[in-house]
């Protein structure tokens, strides 16, 4: 029976050994991927200079080219999910639009501002016309007919 326990108890550290053992390596390559990142985080100071800025009364879009402004947090499950589409979708529409994020725990003010009270939520910024909100995890496809409305 001790020796049935003692086999038990080595196999657990060794499936926790080599469980720990692949996140780490999972982290290590996180951190030394230096792959340049399409959509640009914003504090609030570089919203207000790029985007809007918030300060004045008839705040006026500051962008060369029609913007989304994805407002999220790092905690958020469907705020992850929706990262990687929207690096993708600032590839695939580099120089036409801009895609901003902005941490809405570190940007709070800003959150305030839109309104924001769920994420992730999209501010999509046409040139002309009026700019939208979408909240809620959207897929590829969603997301390119919306940018095409805003082209």
């Amino acid at each position: 029976m001790k020796t049935l326990r003692t086999a038990v108890v080595t196999m657990a550290v060794i499936i926790c050994l080599s469980a720990c053992g692949n996140a780490g390596a999972r982290n290590k390559k996180k951190a030394t991927d230096n792959t340049p990142k399409a959509v640009v985080e914003l504090t609030s100071g570089e919203f207000n200079s790029k985007v809007f800025d918030t300060s004045l009364d008839n705040a006026k879009f500051l962008g060369d080219k029609p913007a989304i402004v994805d407002f999220s947090a790092t905690w958020c499950g469907p705020c992850q999910r929706l990262s990687p589409i929207l690096e993708e979708l600032a590839k695939e529409y580099e120089g036409k639009v801009d895609i901003y994020k902005v941490d809405v725990d570190k940007c709070r003010e800003l959150a305030e501002t839109f309104n924001i009270s769920s994420i992730p939520a999209m501010l999509f910024i046409p040139m002309e016309g009026e700019a939208f909100m979408l909240v809620g995890l959207r897929n590829k496809a969603e997301l390119q007919k919306k940018i095409e409305e805003i082209l």
